[in-house]
């Protein structure tokens, strides 16, 4: 795997919900930066390092409504 992508949303609560997609790593932390670390430090658990992926893609999923 060369690449792992996560979606990103606003956590209802606050702070930041990172999810993978095709990996089962899900974290989350009160800001931007420490969600980077909490992501790159979840990849390092959960893959060996022989079949970690080299790139972490933060994808931030924004949902907004809108009254006509």
């Amino acid at each position: 795997m060369k690449e792992i992508i996560f979606l990103v949303e606003e956590a209802p609560e606050g702070g930041y919900v990172a999810q993978a997609l095709g990996a089962s790593i899900v974290t989350q932390a009160e800001d931007w930066d420490e969600l980077q670390k909490q992501v790159r430090d979840a990849v390092l658990c959960h893959f060996d390092a022989d079949q970690r992926p080299a790139t972490i893609c933060l994808r931030q999923v924004r949902e907004q409504v809108l009254a006509v």
